[in-house]
């Protein structure tokens, strides 16, 4: 499974890897997170668990999605990586890396989060599973909402 979801933020660069980076605020940034928690904090990252919601239809139709991972920070890209250790995609591989767009300004930054994950244990449908739901569907789903919220926030006055 590969997903790759980007979007364009007219904030500094600055700015957007800050929100980007300070995971333990996404539930109040963005609504469909459910909670994290820094279950080890390192200097330049930790090991992160995470919930949210992936909404369905018309509210209240969501569907709870759970993992933890091990978060590492690179600031001189700018880059965050995580690598899920535990819940249905344990063994994925998230990459988020910021750019500068246009003039050299610092005030408009590309981000992209690229998903990649072999997919779920399981006999004879587990590439199938992550390549037809669980990366279009649940993944693509709510790295999505991710993205627009930090997009709400950063371009905020």
């Amino acid at each position: 499974m590969h997903t790759i979801d980007r979007i364009t933020i007219q904030a500094p660069l600055q700015r957007v890897f800050a929100l980007a980076r300070d995971v333990e605020r996404w539930p109040e940034l963005l609504p469909h997170y459910r909670w994290v928690r820094m279950l080890e904090r390192r200097a330049d990252g930790g090991r992160v668990e995470m919930a949210a919601w992936r909404p369905f239809g018309p509210p209240p139709l969501r569907y709870p999605a759970w993992w933890v991972s091990e978060m590492r920070i690179e600031p001189d890209r700018p880059v965050i990586r995580y690598r899920h250790v535990a819940g249905l995609t344990a063994g994925m591989e998230v990459r988020w890396e910021l750019a500068e767009q246009g003039n050299g300004k610092g005030e408009r930054v590309m981000v992209e989060i690229v998903h990649e994950w072999a997919g779920p244990r399981w006999p004879l449908v587990g590439r199938l599973a992550a390549a037809a739901v669980i990366g279009p569907v649940f993944v693509h789903g709510i790295a999505s909402r991710t993205l627009a919220g930090i997009r709400r926030r950063a371009e905020a006055p």
